[in-house]
């Protein structure tokens, strides 16, 4: 399994059988970093949540007109922000082998907002789980997709969540308002830590793929 992160939340995971990309946000697609024009295939669009920094809606248009056939995995409110813009090839049930949804509730913002939005958790391939914008979840596969800094949480906070489920890997995700130097030494700090767990925390690099033997 290859997974190449794309700035801040966006996962491309390309196996022999498929390749998905989860949480196609705004800050990955104005980095330029992915040119799906280059991608030689694409089979499922992943999507926890409809905020913009998970679904950037020109971002999901370029894909699905990219790769026509691609199937999109989400929720119900996202579901209907597609069929507003006349995109029907969506999924919100699980999906046998290739997707199971898992409860994982949008952390509270509140004060900054006052109403909560549909966030789930996605395993995909039976091999790696994106929880979104959520810590409050007890399930994960071999890979945590990790959130590491947000207005909802903290880096703590991540820290217990990897210490209790106990993957076999964790990539971080949602540090986009880290500069580069804090995000690195937040990575290696992690590393550090996780590997004191048998865990291994995967430091990626955006734009760079990573080669996992499960």
């Amino acid at each position: 399994m290859k997974i190449t992160k794309y700035v801040h939340s966006c996962l491309l995971v390309e196996t022999d059988e498929r390749v998905g990309i989860f949480d196609p946000g705004n800050y990955s697609y104005n980095s330029g970093l992915l040119n799906i024009a280059s991608l030689p295939r694409l089979d499922d669009i992943l999507i926890t949540h409809e905020h913009e920094d998970h679904f950037y809606l020109p971002f999901v248009k370029e894909l699905v007109a990219t790769f026509p056939d691609v199937r999109i995995h989400t929720n119900d409110s996202i579901k209907k922000i597609l069929e507003a813009n006349n995109i029907h090839n969506y999924i919100t049930a699980n999906d046998i082998a290739t997707v199971c949804y898992f409860r994982a509730p949008h952390e509270s913002m509140a004060p900054l907002l006052s109403t909560m939005c549909e966030n789930v958790g996605i395993h995909y391939l039976s091999s790696i789980s994106h929880p979104g914008d959520s810590h409050h979840f007890n399930e994960t596969k071999a890979i945590l997709a990790l959130p590491i800094a947000a207005p909802w949480g903290t880096l703590a906070m991540a820290a217990e969540v990897g210490t209790q489920l106990k993957p076999k890997y964790i990539i971080p995700i949602h540090d986009f308002q880290l500069s580069e130097t804090a995000r690195n030494g937040t990575y290696q700090r992690l590393e550090g830590y996780f590997k004191q767990l048998g865990i291994t925390f995967l430091s990626p690099v955006d734009g760079t793929a990573q080669v996992i033997n499960l």
